[in-house]
Protein backbone atom coordinates (compact mmCIF):
# COMPACT_ATOMS: atom_id res chain seq x y z
CA UNK A 1 0.00 0.00 0.00
CA UNK A 2 0.91 3.21 -0.50
CA UNK A 3 2.82 6.20 2.08
CA UNK A 4 0.18 8.33 2.85
CA UNK A 5 -0.65 11.13 5.55
CA UNK A 6 -4.05 11.93 6.41
CA UNK A 7 -5.80 14.68 7.28
CA UNK A 8 -9.08 14.40 8.78
CA UNK A 9 -11.26 17.52 8.94
CA UNK A 10 -13.42 17.92 11.45
CA UNK A 11 -12.57 16.62 15.22
CA UNK A 12 -16.12 15.42 16.82
CA UNK A 13 -18.00 12.40 17.57
CA UNK A 14 -16.96 10.53 13.87
CA UNK A 15 -14.07 12.66 13.32
CA UNK A 16 -11.74 11.80 16.72
CA UNK A 17 -12.04 7.99 16.82
CA UNK A 18 -10.81 7.88 13.29
CA UNK A 19 -8.06 9.97 13.01
CA UNK A 20 -6.93 8.08 16.83
CA UNK A 21 -7.16 4.61 14.95
CA UNK A 22 -5.70 5.91 11.65
CA UNK A 23 -2.86 7.29 13.76
CA UNK A 24 -2.04 3.46 14.80
CA UNK A 25 -1.07 2.72 11.60
CA UNK A 26 -0.66 6.20 9.60
CA UNK A 27 0.55 9.71 10.08
CA UNK A 28 -2.18 11.68 11.03
CA UNK A 29 -3.59 15.55 11.26
CA UNK A 30 -6.46 16.27 12.89
CA UNK A 31 -7.89 19.93 11.44
CA UNK A 32 -11.10 21.18 13.44
CA UNK A 33 -12.09 25.29 13.26
CA UNK A 34 -12.79 25.09 16.97
CA UNK A 35 -9.61 26.58 19.00
CA UNK A 36 -10.70 25.17 22.46
CA UNK A 37 -11.26 21.89 20.62
CA UNK A 38 -8.28 21.39 19.60
CA UNK A 39 -6.36 22.61 22.97
CA UNK A 40 -8.20 20.17 25.01
CA UNK A 41 -7.68 17.39 22.42
CA UNK A 42 -3.64 18.32 22.61
CA UNK A 43 -4.01 18.04 26.44
CA UNK A 44 -5.63 14.76 26.47
CA UNK A 45 -9.04 15.75 26.96
CA UNK A 46 -11.87 14.29 25.24
CA UNK A 47 -15.73 16.24 25.97
CA UNK A 48 -17.66 13.83 23.95
CA UNK A 49 -16.61 10.94 25.80
CA UNK A 50 -15.48 8.67 22.44
CA UNK A 51 -11.81 8.35 23.52
CA UNK A 52 -10.10 7.67 26.99
CA UNK A 53 -7.34 9.76 27.90
CA UNK A 54 -4.98 7.28 27.34
CA UNK A 55 -5.85 6.45 24.05
CA UNK A 56 -5.69 9.77 22.74
CA UNK A 57 -2.54 10.88 25.03
CA UNK A 58 -0.85 7.51 23.49
CA UNK A 59 -1.06 8.63 20.18
CA UNK A 60 -0.02 12.62 19.97
CA UNK A 61 2.75 12.05 22.23
CA UNK A 62 3.80 9.43 19.96
CA UNK A 63 7.50 9.44 19.33
CA UNK A 64 6.92 7.61 16.31
CA UNK A 65 6.20 8.65 12.94
CA UNK A 66 3.05 7.39 13.05
CA UNK A 67 1.16 9.84 15.18
CA UNK A 68 -1.39 12.10 15.63
CA UNK A 69 -1.40 15.81 15.40
CA UNK A 70 -4.64 18.14 16.13
CA UNK A 71 -4.68 22.05 14.97
CA UNK A 72 -6.64 24.93 13.81
CA UNK A 73 -3.41 26.21 11.26
CA UNK A 74 -4.36 25.29 7.75
CA UNK A 75 -0.67 25.30 7.21
CA UNK A 76 0.05 21.91 8.94
CA UNK A 77 -2.36 20.20 6.49
CA UNK A 78 -0.87 21.50 2.97
CA UNK A 79 1.34 18.09 2.57
CA UNK A 80 -1.27 14.98 3.28
CA UNK A 81 -2.48 13.10 0.55
CA UNK A 82 -6.12 11.86 1.65
CA UNK A 83 -9.00 14.03 3.31
CA UNK A 84 -11.34 12.63 5.10
CA UNK A 85 -14.64 15.18 6.10
CA UNK A 86 -16.33 14.10 8.51
CA UNK A 87 -17.83 17.57 9.47
CA UNK A 88 -21.69 17.58 10.72
CA UNK A 89 -24.80 17.37 8.16
CA UNK A 90 -27.95 19.40 9.96
CA UNK A 91 -31.30 20.37 9.13
CA UNK A 92 -32.54 23.95 9.23
CA UNK A 93 -35.80 24.87 11.13
CA UNK A 94 -37.77 24.04 8.89
CA UNK A 95 -36.18 20.52 8.31
CA UNK A 96 -34.09 21.13 5.06
CA UNK A 97 -30.52 19.72 4.52
CA UNK A 98 -28.10 22.42 5.86
CA UNK A 99 -24.71 21.77 3.43
CA UNK A 100 -22.67 24.71 4.62
CA UNK A 101 -20.79 22.99 6.65
CA UNK A 102 -19.48 20.49 3.80
CA UNK A 103 -18.65 23.33 1.64
CA UNK A 104 -16.81 24.88 4.20
CA UNK A 105 -14.87 21.89 4.95
CA UNK A 106 -14.80 21.31 0.80
CA UNK A 107 -13.31 24.64 0.68
CA UNK A 108 -10.64 24.40 3.15
CA UNK A 109 -9.72 20.74 1.38
CA UNK A 110 -9.49 22.26 -2.31
CA UNK A 111 -7.65 25.11 -0.82
CA UNK A 112 -4.43 22.58 0.06
CA UNK A 113 -5.29 19.94 -2.59
CA UNK A 114 -2.36 18.82 -4.95
CA UNK A 115 -2.31 16.28 -7.70
CA UNK A 116 -3.23 12.77 -7.11
CA UNK A 117 -5.10 13.31 -3.74
CA UNK A 118 -7.99 11.42 -2.66
CA UNK A 119 -10.63 13.28 -1.13
CA UNK A 120 -13.03 11.10 1.30
CA UNK A 121 -16.49 12.02 2.86
CA UNK A 122 -18.16 10.27 5.75
CA UNK A 123 -20.86 12.77 6.34
CA UNK A 124 -24.34 11.70 6.33
CA UNK A 125 -25.68 13.24 2.58
CA UNK A 126 -28.39 12.50 -0.16
CA UNK A 127 -27.68 10.31 -3.00
CA UNK A 128 -25.55 12.40 -5.38
CA UNK A 129 -23.92 15.20 -2.87
CA UNK A 130 -20.59 13.95 -2.97
CA UNK A 131 -20.02 14.62 -7.22
CA UNK A 132 -23.10 17.38 -7.20
CA UNK A 133 -22.58 19.03 -4.74
CA UNK A 134 -19.31 19.44 -2.72
CA UNK A 135 -16.84 17.82 -5.48
CA UNK A 136 -17.57 21.79 -7.83
CA UNK A 137 -16.50 23.37 -4.50
CA UNK A 138 -13.23 21.32 -4.50
CA UNK A 139 -12.85 22.17 -8.29
CA UNK A 140 -13.56 25.82 -7.88
CA UNK A 141 -11.40 26.17 -4.96
CA UNK A 142 -7.90 24.15 -6.13
CA UNK A 143 -8.36 24.53 -10.18
CA UNK A 144 -7.53 20.24 -10.65
CA UNK A 145 -10.24 18.83 -12.72
CA UNK A 146 -12.30 16.17 -10.91
CA UNK A 147 -11.19 12.38 -11.96
CA UNK A 148 -8.21 13.49 -13.75
CA UNK A 149 -6.01 15.34 -10.90
CA UNK A 150 -7.90 14.08 -7.83
CA UNK A 151 -9.94 11.37 -6.98
CA UNK A 152 -13.14 11.35 -4.41
CA UNK A 153 -14.04 8.28 -2.27
CA UNK A 154 -17.36 8.33 0.13
CA UNK A 155 -16.90 6.25 3.30
CA UNK A 156 -20.77 6.41 5.50
CA UNK A 157 -19.67 7.09 9.02
CA UNK A 158 -21.53 4.06 11.37
CA UNK A 159 -20.16 5.73 14.77
CA UNK A 160 -22.45 4.93 17.49
CA UNK A 161 -22.02 7.64 20.12
CA UNK A 162 -21.73 6.31 23.92
CA UNK A 163 -21.53 2.45 22.23
CA UNK A 164 -18.09 0.97 23.77
CA UNK A 165 -18.71 -2.59 22.49
CA UNK A 166 -19.62 -1.07 18.88
CA UNK A 167 -16.36 1.30 17.98
CA UNK A 168 -14.94 2.34 14.56
CA UNK A 169 -12.85 -0.58 14.22
CA UNK A 170 -15.45 -3.23 14.79
CA UNK A 171 -18.14 -1.76 12.81
CA UNK A 172 -18.38 -3.02 9.28
CA UNK A 173 -17.59 -0.17 6.54
CA UNK A 174 -18.98 0.28 3.62
CA UNK A 175 -16.57 1.99 1.17
CA UNK A 176 -17.06 3.25 -2.87
CA UNK A 177 -14.67 5.75 -5.03
CA UNK A 178 -15.33 8.11 -7.98
CA UNK A 179 -13.69 5.18 -10.26
CA UNK A 180 -12.87 1.87 -9.35
CA UNK A 181 -9.11 2.51 -8.86
CA UNK A 182 -10.18 5.03 -6.07
CA UNK A 183 -12.48 2.92 -4.79
CA UNK A 184 -10.06 0.50 -4.62
CA UNK A 185 -7.71 3.06 -3.10
CA UNK A 186 -10.71 3.92 -0.17
CA UNK A 187 -11.02 0.46 -0.06
CA UNK A 188 -7.32 -0.56 0.83
CA UNK A 189 -7.01 1.92 3.26
CA UNK A 190 -9.64 1.33 5.58
CA UNK A 191 -9.15 -2.04 5.77
CA UNK A 192 -5.82 -1.06 7.29
CA UNK A 193 -7.76 -0.74 10.49
CA UNK A 194 -11.22 -1.20 10.52
CA UNK A 195 -11.43 -5.21 11.83
CA UNK A 196 -14.73 -5.84 10.96
CA UNK A 197 -13.61 -5.49 7.18
CA UNK A 198 -15.16 -3.21 4.57
CA UNK A 199 -17.62 -3.41 1.76
CA UNK A 200 -17.22 -1.61 -1.49
CA UNK A 201 -20.00 -1.22 -2.98
CA UNK A 202 -20.16 -0.31 -6.86
CA UNK A 203 -20.17 3.73 -6.48
CA UNK A 204 -20.73 6.70 -4.36
CA UNK A 205 -24.21 7.12 -4.70
CA UNK A 206 -24.78 3.88 -3.94
CA UNK A 207 -22.49 3.95 -0.69
CA UNK A 208 -24.34 7.29 0.19
CA UNK A 209 -28.19 5.86 -0.18
CA UNK A 210 -26.92 2.80 1.97
CA UNK A 211 -25.85 4.70 4.83
CA UNK A 212 -29.22 7.14 4.10
CA UNK A 213 -31.49 4.87 4.70
CA UNK A 214 -30.37 2.44 7.72
CA UNK A 215 -31.32 5.23 10.12
CA UNK A 216 -34.68 5.84 8.18
CA UNK A 217 -35.73 2.20 8.28
CA UNK A 218 -34.77 2.85 12.02
CA UNK A 219 -36.64 5.78 12.31
CA UNK A 220 -39.94 4.45 10.47
CA UNK A 221 -39.76 1.03 13.00
CA UNK A 222 -39.38 3.26 16.27
CA UNK A 223 -42.45 5.66 14.36
CA UNK A 224 -44.66 2.41 14.57
CA UNK A 225 -43.94 0.86 18.31
CA UNK A 226 -44.78 5.02 19.14
CA UNK A 227 -48.04 4.98 17.07
CA UNK A 228 -48.75 1.68 18.94
CA UNK A 229 -47.62 3.90 21.91
CA UNK A 230 -50.26 6.28 21.36
CA UNK A 231 -52.97 3.44 20.60
CA UNK A 232 -52.60 1.03 23.64
CA UNK A 233 -52.96 4.21 26.08
CA UNK A 234 -56.04 4.77 25.10
CA UNK A 235 -56.89 1.16 25.56
CA UNK A 236 -55.56 1.10 28.97
CA UNK A 237 -53.08 -1.72 27.35
CA UNK A 238 -49.24 -1.48 28.89
CA UNK A 239 -47.02 -1.26 25.16
CA UNK A 240 -44.19 -2.68 26.89
CA UNK A 241 -45.98 -5.89 28.37
CA UNK A 242 -47.68 -6.37 24.46
CA UNK A 243 -44.14 -5.61 22.93
CA UNK A 244 -42.71 -8.61 25.37
CA UNK A 245 -45.24 -10.84 24.63
CA UNK A 246 -45.55 -10.07 20.50
CA UNK A 247 -41.44 -10.76 21.11
CA UNK A 248 -41.57 -14.32 21.94
CA UNK A 249 -41.82 -14.58 17.79
CA UNK A 250 -38.57 -15.48 16.36
CA UNK A 251 -39.14 -12.96 14.27
CA UNK A 252 -40.77 -9.65 15.31
CA UNK A 253 -38.40 -6.77 15.42
CA UNK A 254 -37.43 -5.67 18.84
CA UNK A 255 -38.18 -1.81 18.86
CA UNK A 256 -39.05 0.24 21.29
CA UNK A 257 -40.85 3.46 21.74
CA UNK A 258 -39.15 6.76 22.80
CA UNK A 259 -37.80 9.38 21.98
CA UNK A 260 -35.85 9.98 18.61
CA UNK A 261 -33.13 12.64 18.66
CA UNK A 262 -29.65 12.93 17.61
CA UNK A 263 -27.61 13.75 14.61
CA UNK A 264 -28.68 10.76 13.05
CA UNK A 265 -32.11 8.77 13.70
CA UNK A 266 -33.60 12.35 13.56
CA UNK A 267 -32.04 14.08 10.54
CA UNK A 268 -31.26 11.43 7.84
CA UNK A 269 -34.78 10.64 6.18
CA UNK A 270 -34.85 14.29 6.09
CA UNK A 271 -32.30 14.21 3.43
CA UNK A 272 -33.48 11.40 1.64
CA UNK A 273 -36.90 13.32 1.60
CA UNK A 274 -35.01 16.38 0.07
CA UNK A 275 -33.69 14.09 -2.87
CA UNK A 276 -36.65 12.06 -3.43
CA UNK A 277 -39.27 15.24 -3.38
CA UNK A 278 -36.86 17.18 -5.86
CA UNK A 279 -36.71 13.86 -8.26
CA UNK A 280 -40.56 14.45 -8.56
CA UNK A 281 -41.99 11.77 -5.63
CA UNK A 282 -43.47 12.73 -2.60
CA UNK A 283 -42.13 10.15 0.06
CA UNK A 284 -44.95 9.33 2.69
CA UNK A 285 -43.97 6.76 4.67
CA UNK A 286 -40.70 8.62 5.52
CA UNK A 287 -42.58 12.10 6.09
CA UNK A 288 -45.57 10.48 8.23
CA UNK A 289 -42.54 8.69 10.75
CA UNK A 290 -41.22 11.81 10.54
CA UNK A 291 -44.16 13.79 12.09
CA UNK A 292 -45.09 11.18 14.13
CA UNK A 293 -41.75 10.33 16.54
CA UNK A 294 -41.29 14.71 16.01
CA UNK A 295 -44.83 14.67 18.01
CA UNK A 296 -43.56 12.52 20.84
CA UNK A 297 -42.03 15.15 23.24
CA UNK A 298 -45.17 16.55 23.26
CA UNK A 299 -47.46 13.24 23.61
CA UNK A 300 -45.20 12.95 26.92
CA UNK A 301 -45.99 16.33 28.52
CA UNK A 302 -49.49 15.84 27.68
CA UNK A 303 -49.52 12.29 29.62
CA UNK A 304 -48.01 14.06 32.13
CA UNK A 305 -50.77 16.65 32.39
CA UNK A 306 -53.62 14.77 32.33
CA UNK A 307 -51.99 12.35 35.18
CA UNK A 308 -51.69 15.41 37.40
CA UNK A 309 -55.50 16.61 37.14
CA UNK A 310 -56.28 13.21 37.77
CA UNK A 311 -54.33 13.16 41.02
CA UNK A 312 -56.12 16.94 41.07
CA UNK A 313 -52.80 18.15 41.77
CA UNK A 314 -52.41 22.15 40.70
CA UNK A 315 -51.00 22.52 37.78
CA UNK A 316 -50.14 25.70 36.81
CA UNK A 317 -46.41 27.09 39.01
CA UNK A 318 -46.07 23.06 39.76
CA UNK A 319 -42.64 22.17 39.84
CA UNK A 320 -41.64 19.42 37.25
CA UNK A 321 -38.08 17.86 37.13
CA UNK A 322 -37.22 16.44 33.71
CA UNK A 323 -33.98 13.39 34.13
CA UNK A 324 -31.56 13.52 30.96
CA UNK A 325 -31.16 16.15 28.30
CA UNK A 326 -28.82 14.26 26.32
CA UNK A 327 -30.40 12.77 23.02
CA UNK A 328 -29.35 9.08 24.21
CA UNK A 329 -28.43 7.15 27.51
CA UNK A 330 -24.69 7.03 28.76
CA UNK A 331 -23.69 9.90 26.29
CA UNK A 332 -22.95 13.45 26.95
CA UNK A 333 -24.37 14.39 23.07
CA UNK A 334 -27.07 16.93 23.12
CA UNK A 335 -27.33 17.63 19.47
CA UNK A 336 -30.99 17.21 18.24
CA UNK A 337 -32.28 16.42 21.54
CA UNK A 338 -35.86 15.56 21.94
CA UNK A 339 -36.06 16.41 25.68
CA UNK A 340 -36.40 20.02 24.87
CA UNK A 341 -40.24 19.13 23.48
CA UNK A 342 -41.10 18.17 27.03
CA UNK A 343 -39.45 20.77 28.85
CA UNK A 344 -41.14 23.49 25.90
CA UNK A 345 -44.42 21.92 26.34
CA UNK A 346 -44.80 21.71 30.25
CA UNK A 347 -43.34 25.03 30.49
CA UNK A 348 -46.57 26.06 28.08
CA UNK A 349 -48.63 24.76 30.76
CA UNK A 350 -46.69 27.51 33.42
CA UNK A 351 -45.25 24.49 35.18
CA UNK A 352 -41.67 25.45 36.49
CA UNK A 353 -39.35 23.16 34.95
CA UNK A 354 -36.06 22.03 35.95
CA UNK A 355 -33.22 19.63 34.46
CA UNK A 356 -30.82 17.42 36.22
CA UNK A 357 -28.51 15.51 33.60
CA UNK A 358 -25.05 14.36 34.52
CA UNK A 359 -23.59 13.57 31.71
CA UNK A 360 -24.61 16.79 29.70
CA UNK A 361 -22.59 20.07 29.26
CA UNK A 362 -24.45 22.48 31.93
CA UNK A 363 -22.86 25.50 29.83
CA UNK A 364 -23.69 23.80 26.57
CA UNK A 365 -27.51 23.24 27.15
CA UNK A 366 -27.40 27.30 28.62
CA UNK A 367 -25.98 28.19 25.30
CA UNK A 368 -28.02 26.20 23.20
CA UNK A 369 -31.44 26.01 24.53
CA UNK A 370 -31.18 28.92 27.23
CA UNK A 371 -31.64 26.44 30.17
CA UNK A 372 -29.73 26.33 33.56
CA UNK A 373 -29.32 22.57 34.68
CA UNK A 374 -29.58 21.25 38.60
CA UNK A 375 -25.88 20.25 40.40
CA UNK A 376 -26.37 16.86 41.75
CA UNK A 377 -26.61 18.84 45.44
CA UNK A 378 -29.21 21.17 44.50
CA UNK A 379 -31.34 17.50 43.18
CA UNK A 380 -34.12 16.93 45.76
CA UNK A 381 -36.64 14.32 44.32
CA UNK A 382 -39.58 15.51 47.05
CA UNK A 383 -39.67 18.80 45.57
CA UNK A 384 -41.93 18.20 42.59
CA UNK A 385 -45.29 17.75 41.79
CA UNK A 386 -44.55 15.74 38.79
CA UNK A 387 -40.68 14.10 37.67
CA UNK A 388 -40.47 12.81 34.04
CA UNK A 389 -37.49 10.46 33.43
CA UNK A 390 -36.35 11.28 29.96
CA UNK A 391 -33.22 9.57 29.10
CA UNK A 392 -31.86 6.01 30.88
CA UNK A 393 -28.52 7.01 32.23
CA UNK A 394 -27.48 4.31 34.69
CA UNK A 395 -27.43 6.75 37.62
CA UNK A 396 -30.79 6.88 36.97
CA UNK A 397 -31.28 3.96 38.25
CA UNK A 398 -30.07 4.14 41.30
CA UNK A 399 -32.64 6.68 41.98
CA UNK A 400 -35.43 6.86 44.63
CA UNK A 401 -38.20 7.53 42.96
CA UNK A 402 -41.90 6.12 43.31
CA UNK A 403 -45.23 7.83 42.51
CA UNK A 404 -47.62 9.06 45.34
CA UNK A 405 -50.57 10.95 45.68
CA UNK A 406 -48.97 13.96 45.44
CA UNK A 407 -45.94 13.28 43.10
CA UNK A 408 -46.55 12.09 39.25
CA UNK A 409 -43.76 10.01 37.42
CA UNK A 410 -43.59 9.40 33.99
CA UNK A 411 -41.14 6.73 32.67
CA UNK A 412 -40.04 7.55 28.99
CA UNK A 413 -37.68 4.48 28.54
CA UNK A 414 -39.25 1.93 31.24
CA UNK A 415 -36.47 2.34 33.73
CA UNK A 416 -38.47 1.78 36.76
CA UNK A 417 -40.77 -1.00 37.27
CA UNK A 418 -44.93 -0.21 36.27
CA UNK A 419 -45.70 -0.18 39.92
CA UNK A 420 -43.81 2.57 40.63
CA UNK A 421 -44.93 4.75 37.99
CA UNK A 422 -47.77 7.00 36.74
CA UNK A 423 -47.33 6.29 33.04
CA UNK A 424 -44.83 5.22 30.37
CA UNK A 425 -44.85 4.80 26.94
Amino acid sequence: MEQVKITVIGLGYVGLPLAVEFSKKHSVVGFDINTLRVTELNQGEDNTLEVDRKSLLDVIQSSEANRLTCTTNIEDIQDSNVYIITVPTPTDKYNKPNLDPLYRASETVGSVLNNGDLVIYESTVYPGATEDDCVPVIEKVSGLKFNEDFHVGYSPERINPGDKEHTVTKILKVTSGSTPEAGKRVDDLYKSIITAGTHLAPSIKVAEAAKVIENSQRDINIAFVNELSKIFNLLEIDTQAVLEAAGTKWNFLPFKPGLVGGHCIGVDPYYLAQKAQEAGYHPEIILAGRRLNDSMGRHVATEVIKHMMRKEIKVVKAKALILGFTFKENCPDIRNTKVIDIYRELSSFDLSVHVYDPWANPQEIKNEYGINVLTEDQLDLDAYSAVILAVAHNEFGNLKIETNNNKVVFDVKSILPIEMVDGRL
